[in-house]
């Protein structure tokens, strides 16, 4: 299952028609196919790395909580436990699943009952078969044929169920986890879920600290560590100490990543240059187009203001442009600017080519404030 495209109405601050679209559009190249495109069908592809830019609170938060979102109903068929109302939301999702594009529609309202849990309403399921022919007009709504006599399932359950079968992890979101006693225990149960292996664990621990020879679970809140010459048993408020909170984090995202990768889900990082060093982040991009690497079709989607990252995007369609008025809209760069393939993606930022940059005009106003 490939999640193409969604549409939201009604999602926290967004305009409606809000669209996000995975699938790639410009000219497809020998090289990009090798390092920045994945081939999900003949003729269909959708991107190894995606990039979400601009000012602070211009709705980039809010573009990767929309795909969690969708993630979380295509993979776990229920929406619980998340921040934002869901009264008033409608989802329209594209997705590729075993030969066929599917396009779920569906309206959420807040459950009364049943705690922070979304409802699922006017629920419709229809389908089409792919074909290279057709990749172009893969969205034409009038090509597809409503799956009927699904049966019938709790009210806080999506459809999508009888489709995919099974929960799966489509997706994991990460924000701001990695700085509490808890996250070790995120680590240990991240690498048994998804079987990272204890060699992979301890060469991520090495990047991120060279004396950490060895750290295991004892039980809930023990762990024993082996740093330099010294073998500790050491509780996991103690360990938090210990290391540094940047070790701490980098650990269980280095763990979640090499998850993604072996098991082929996407990883959503908000914020991407606020956890890592910037070799350690340009590493990262790299592992996610390396195809001896990632060989499952995981993708990488992030933030960032940090637009040097983007330097390193062969492509323009997979870069989105977040910007807000009285609503949060997004501006893909391909299709919403002309952009010359030559020029360094980093220096029309700061050209400001696409009304991103800072108000330098406020910040003197703050300077002249503070000097009165």
């Amino acid at each position: 299952m490939k999640l193409l495209k969604v549409t939201a109405n009604g999602f926290k601050n967004c305009r409606d028609g809000f669209t996000i679209d995975l699938v790639a559009k410009s000219k497809k190249t020998a090289e990009d196919k090798e390092y920045e495109l994945q081939k999900i069908a003949d003729g269909l592809y959708t991107f190894n790395t995606i990039a979400f830019v601009g000012k602070n609170a211009s709705g980039k938060t809010t573009a990767m909580e929309l795909l969690d979102c969708c993630y979380s109903i295509l993979g776990g068929f229920r929406l619980e436990g998340k921040h934002y109302p869901y009264d008033g939301v409608s989802l329209e999702l594209f997705f590729f699943h075993e030969g066929e594009l599917y396009r779920y529609v569906t309206s959420l309202k807040s459950a009364s009952s049943l705690g922070n849990q979304a409802i699922f309403e006017d629920q419709h399921l229809y389908k089409k078969a792919y074909y290279k022919t057709k990749v172009n007009s893969i969205y034409e709504r009038k090509d597809f044929v409503e799956v009927d006599s699904l049966g019938s399932l709790p009210e806080d359950t999506s459809i999508l169920f009888f489709i995919l079968g099974k929960k799966r992890t489509c997706a994991l979101y990460f924000d701001s986890f990695g700085t509490s006693a808890d996250t070790y225990q995120m680590i240990f149960k991240a690498m048994k879920n998804y079987q990272v292996k204890e060699s992979v664990f301890l060469t991520i621990m090495r990047i991120f600290d060279e004396t950490i020879k060895k750290l295991e679970r004892i039980d809930e809140h023990n762990y024993r560590l082996v740093s330099g010459s010294k073998e500790e048993i050491i509780s996991d408020n103690e360990l938090l100490h210990v290391l540094s909170s940047g070790t701490t984090k980098g650990m269980l995202l280095y763990v979640l990543m090499a998850a993604s990768l072996q098991n082929g889900f996407d990883l959503l990082i908000d914020e991407i240059e606020n956890h890592f060093h910037k070799t350690l982040v340009e590493n990262m991009i790299s592992l996610y187009k390396d195809k001896s690497v990632n060989r499952n079709n995981a993708s990488l989607i992030f933030t960032t203001h940090y637009c040097e990252l983007l330097d390193l995007f062969n492509r323009q369609d997979n870069v989105w442009i977040s910007k807000a008025d009285d609503k949060v809209y997004l501006e893909n760069m391909y299709l919403a600017y002309n952009v010359r393939m030559e020029l360094l993606k980093s220096r029309r930022f700061y050209a400001n080519a696409f009304q991103t940059a800072v108000n330098y005009e406020e910040l003197m106003n703050l300077k002249k404030g503070l000097m009165q």
